[in-house]
């Protein structure tokens, strides 16, 4: 079985994003930028930084309930020592996000609102410009804060949408900007670690491959949460090939022969996953630390 093709993927709507952006920042106060609480670093756009220079951050790591708490806790920690606020969420139930105006206005904008206080500005709105690659959840997000269905929430990565503003009543704007991911992957580890999470096309990939890597990350660093899940016995030295041939035949995905449809079983065993089903997993930590 061949190993994964470098992915590059870079639409034209991508394009357009990249220059919204660099258009409207002069319309915000700061950029929030949702990550997947699962990768946090590769699901910050790496171009952002350069996009968005001299503009106050905070991220979000939203889909916290999908991913390791203890390691949620090391990435707020790693964040704190860049000097970005970050908070933990999960943006369909709203968890986490009760502190996110708050937060805004007392540490990320502190010296912003402090000054329209000292000049007697009432009713001037702080705008927020909210950004982040396709299906970490910044459409729920919106639409929690906001109490409303003003965004459109799209679970298929790339889906192209104009911007729009959306006005909450706690005295903030929020600019929504379609997803965006980057040019190219130049670390394939950070292209897989999207594709297991949704954000790229599974169209675009070997689906068998991309499944093998996800239950050899499994077997390496959860091995306790593949076990209760597939029921299989495995061992450090299997394949993750093998592994997805085993936890086809546990699940009885045979085809005629008696051989196990691996290409079915791999599509179970990503749905599985984003899905929660085999826990919360985290597929990266910070700097020292990866679990790789």
């Amino acid at each position: 079985m061949e190993d994964m093709k470098n992915i590059q993927w870079f639409p034209g709507h991508m394009a357009k994003t990249r220059r919204l952006i660099k258009s409207n920042l002069s319309l915000v106060d700061a950029v929030v930028e949702i990550l997947d609480a699962r990768t946090p670093l590769s699901s910050r756009n790496p171009e952002m930084d350069r996009l968005v220079a001299g503009k106050p951050r905070m991220a979000i790591l939203n889909k916290a309930d999908l991913a390791d708490e203890r390691a949620t806790e090391k990435w707020l920690a790693y964040f704190r020592k860049q000097n970005i606020t970050a908070i933990s969420a999960d943006c369909k139930t709203g968890r986490g996000l009760k502190n996110f105006i708050p937060t805004v206005k007392t540490q990320v904008l502190k010296s912003l609102v402090e000054k329209y206080e000292k000049l007697g500005i009432n009713g001037k709105p702080i705008r927020l410009m909210i950004v982040g690659i396709p299906n970490v959840g910044k459409s729920s997000f919106i639409n929690k804060i906001a109490g409303t269905k003003k965004a459109k929430a799209e679970d298929r990565p790339g889906v192209t949408r104009n911007k729009q503003w959306v006005k909450i009543s706690s005295g903030v704007e929020m600019l929504d900007m379609p997803g965006v991911l980057w040019p190219k992957f130049e670390d394939q580890q950070v292209a897989c670690r999207l594709a297991f999470t949704g954000a790229v096309k599974d169209d675009i990939l070997d689906i068998e491959t991309l499944a093998s890597k996800l239950l050899k990350f499994l077997a390496e660093n959860y091995p306790e949460n593949l076990r209760e899940r597939y029921k299989i016995d495995f061992d450090e030295n299997d394949e993750g090939y093998t592994l997805l041939e085993k936890t086809g035949r546990k699940r009885g995905m045979l085809i005629s022969g008696g051989e196990v449809n691996t290409e079915r079983m791999a599509v179970t065993v990503l749905d599985e996953y984003r899905g929660g089903k085999i826990g919360k997993i985290t597929l990266e930590l910070p700097e020292d630390e990866s679990n790789e």
